[in-house]
C-alpha cells in the first residue's frame, strides 16, 4: 500500500484483547471494582466463544469468585461430574487406575462437563451488562507502542485487503484501540502476546513454553450409549511408551458427548500425525463401544499452553500484562486451566483498578504478579510442576509413577519430591531426522467412527476469504522443500489436523502449498515447525472456525 493508512482512534481506560474466559473475567471484575472505568474487550472470532475450544471439565472455583450467583444467573453448566475413571490402553484392552492411587486434588468431584465455548458466551452476556464493550470480528493484527516503548494499543478491524495485500474496493482501514493499560489474553500462542513475550525478553528467565495439540469432535451418542455426568481419561495407546498424551470422552446433556484427544508437542517421530492418532484412538473397544450408533456433529483443534509454573514469562510490561493462556496457567496433569486463567484475570484487574485509582498509565502492573505468586493459582500449578517434565524424561511409566509420588509429596508436605525440574528444548527442537525414525502406516478412516482430515475441517464452521492476504507466513519460502522435505519428510503435511498444509507436483515440480482456507486456528504448525519458518498471523476478524456447543 502505497499511501500511509489513517485509522481514527478510539481511547479507553483498559483495552482486552481476546474474549475467552481470562479476557471477559477481566472485564467483568474491573466493570464490578468501578462502573466508571471504560472497557474495551476485542474478539476475533465472528462470535464470544466461536474460537473456544476445550475438553471442558470446569473447576468453578474462579467463577464462584467472579459471579457467586452463576447457578442462578443461568450459566451453562449442567452435567456435575457423577462417574470418573482414568485407564492405561493397551491396543485391544486396558487397565483401570484407582483413584485411590491419585492425589485428592486430582478428583473430579464437584466439577462440570460442559462446553467452554457456550460458558464463554454466557460470561459475554454478564459483561455486556455491566457495560463492557465487546467487538466481535475484530481481529487485532499489530500491536501500538508509544515513544516510551509502553504498550499503548492495538490496530484492529482492518478488513477488504487481496491476497497480494493489496485494498479492495471495500476496504476498511481498521481502528487503532488505545488504553492506558491492554490486557493480553489471546490464548497459548498469540501473535501479539509473541510480539510483546519477545520486544520485552518476558521469557528470559523461564523455561520454555511446552504445548499440545487438542483435537476434539462433538457427538450425539445413541441414547442406550450415553450416561450424563460419566467422565473417561485415558493414557497409553495408541501413542506407546514414549510419546506423551492421551484421550478423554465426557458425557454432557442432551446425548452429547466430547471426545478428545491430546498429543504433547514435544513428540520426536516426524512421521507422527496428532490428528490419525485420534482417529486410531476412537477404535479402541472401550471407546468404539461408546460410540456405536452415534455420529459426529462438530470438530475442532487447539494447542494448549503446557509448560506449567516454570514456562511462565514475566507477566507485566510496560502499558500492560499477560493473563490467561498467553502466559500459560493450564493444570496438566488434572488438564484444566479455566480456573486458573480467570483468577489470574481477575488479579490483572485488581492491579489495573489500583493503578488507575492511583492515576497511572502504561507503566508496569507489579502489583498482578505480586498477588498472583500470593494466590491458589500459583499453589495449583506449584504441586504438580514437574509431571510434564518427567513424563518426557521417562515415558509412560516411568513418568506416571515418578509423577504420582512428586505429586503425593508436595499434596503431604507442601514441596514437590524433585524440585523443579527443566523442561529443556522446546517442542520444534525434539524432532528427530526422518531417516531415523519408524515410518507410521495409518489405517484409511472409515466413514463411521473415524474421518479424514478435510471431511472433519467442513464440521468446524470455517470459513476464510480466499482472495485475503495469506496468514500463514514463511520467513523464507524454500526451507520446506530444501531443509525440511530431505530432513524431516516435511512435518507439516501431518502435524496439521486441518490438512493446510500439502506437497503437490506442478508442472514435473515439487511444490509445497498452503491452503490456508482450512486453517482452525490452532497454531501448531507456529510452533512445532521444526525450522521455525512458519509464522502464523491473525486473519481478518470473524474469519476462522465457528465451534458450536464446543
Amino acid at each position: 500500500m502505497s499511501q500511509p493508512v489513517r485509522r481514527e482512534e478510539m481511547p479507553y481506560d483498559v483495552v482486552i484483547i481476546g474474549a475467552g474466559p481470562a479476557g471477559l473475567s477481566a472485564a467483568i471484575r474491573l466493570k464490578q471494582l468501578d462502573a466508571g472505568v471504560s472497557v474495551c474487550v476485542l474478539e476475533k472470532g465472528s462470535e464470544a466463544g466461536a474460537h473456544i475450544l476445550s475438553g471442558a471439565l470446569i473447576d468453578t472455583k474462579a467463577l464462584d469468585e467472579l459471579i457467586p450467583d452463576w447457578k442462578e444467573r443461568g450459566a451453562p453448566l449442567n452435567t456435575p461430574v457423577k462417574q470418573d475413571q482414568f485407564w492405561l490402553l493397551g491396543p485391544a484392552g486396558g487397565m483401570r487406575v484407582p483413584h485411590f492411587t491419585m492425589p485428592p486434588f486430582m478428583s473430579n468431584k464437584g466439577k462440570y462437563a460442559a462446553s467452554l465455548g457456550n460458558l464463554v458466551r454466557w460470561l459475554a452476556g454478564q459483561a455486556e451488562e455491566l457495560g463492557v464493550e465487546i467487538y466481535p470480528g475484530f481481529a487485532a493484527s499489530a500491536p501500538l507502542y508509544d515513544d516510551a516503548g509502553a504498550l499503548r494499543g492495538v490496530i484492529a478491524g482492518e478488513m477488504g485487503l487481496n491476497r497480494q495485500g493489496e485494498p479492495k474496493p471495500e476496504y476498511e482501514p481498521g481502528v487503532e484501540l488505545t488504553g492506558k493499560y491492554v490486557l493480553i489474553a489471546e490464548g497459548a500462542r498469540g501473535s501479539i502476546a509473541r510480539d510483546v513475550i519477545a520486544r520485552y525478553a518476558l521469557d528470559r528467565d523461564s523455561e520454555p513454553q511446552k504445548y499440545g495439540l487438542g483435537v476434539k469432535e462433538l457427538w450425539e451418542l445413541a441414547p442406550g450409549k450415553h450416561n450424563q455426568g460419566f467422565v473417561l481419561h485415558t493414557m497409553g495407546w495408541p501413542l506407546g511408551l514414549k510419546t506423551g498424551g492421551g484421550g478423554f470422552v465426557y458425557h454432557l446433556e442432551d446425548n452429547l458427548a466430547s471426545v478428545g484427544f491430546v498429543t504433547h508437542l514435544n513428540y520426536e517421530n516426524p512421521w507422527l500425525s496428532p490428528y490419525e492418532e485420534f482417529q486410531r484412538f476412537k477404535h479402541h473397544p472401550l471407546i468404539a463401544d461408546m460410540l456405536e450408533g452415534g455420529r459426529r456433529v462438530a470438530y475442532g483443534a487447539r494447542a494448549l499452553a503446557e509448560g506449567g509454573l516454570q514456562s511462565i514469562p514475566r507477566l507485566v510490561f510496560p502499558g500492560g500484562a499477560l493473563i490467561g493462556d498467553s502466559a500459560g496457567f493450564m493444570n496438566v496433569p488434572r488438564i484444566k486451566g479455566a480456573h486458573n486463567a480467570m483468577k489470574s484475570a481477575m488479579l490483572a484487574a485488581e492491579a489495573v483498578h489500583a493503578a488507575l485509582g492511583q492515576g497511572r498509565a502504561g507503566d508496569e502492573l507489579e502489583g498482578y504478579e505480586k498477588s498472583l505468586a500470593a494466590s491458589w493459582v500459583h499453589d495449583d500449578l506449584a504441586r504438580v510442576r514437574n509431571v510434564k517434565p518427567l513424563l518426557s524424561r521417562f515415558g509412560l511409566f516411568g513418568g506416571l509413577v515418578l509423577g504420582g509420588l512428586d505429586m503425593w509429596w508436595a499434596h503431604l508436605s507442601g514441596k514437590p519430591l524433585f524440585g523443579t525440574m527443566k523442561h529443556g528444548k522446546p517442542d520444534h527442537a525434539c524432532l528427530k531426522e526422518a531417516a531415523a525414525c519408524r515410518p507410521i502406516a495409518y489405517p484409511k478412516p472409515d466413514g463411521v467412527l473415524s474421518f479424514d482430515r478435510l471431511t472433519n475441517v467442513a464440521f468446524s464452521g470455517t470459513a476464510h476469504d480466499e482472495d485475503a492476504p495469506v496468514h500463514l507466513h514463511l520467513a523464507d519460502p524454500a526451507i520446506p522443500l530444501t531443509e525440511n522435505l530431505p530432513r524431516y519428510a516435511e512435518p507439516a503435511q501431518r502435524y496439521c489436523p486441518a490438512g493446510v498444509y500439502e506437497i503437490v507436483e506442478e508442472g514435473g515440480q515439487k511444490v509445497f502449498r498452503i491452503n490456508a482456507a482450512n486453517c482452525v486456528h490452532c497454531k501448531t504448525c507456529d510452533i512445532k515447525d521444526p525450522a521455525q519458518n512458519i509464522t502464523w498471523r491473525t486473519p481478518q476478524g470473524g474469519e476462522g472456525p465457528n465451534y458450536p456447543n464446543m
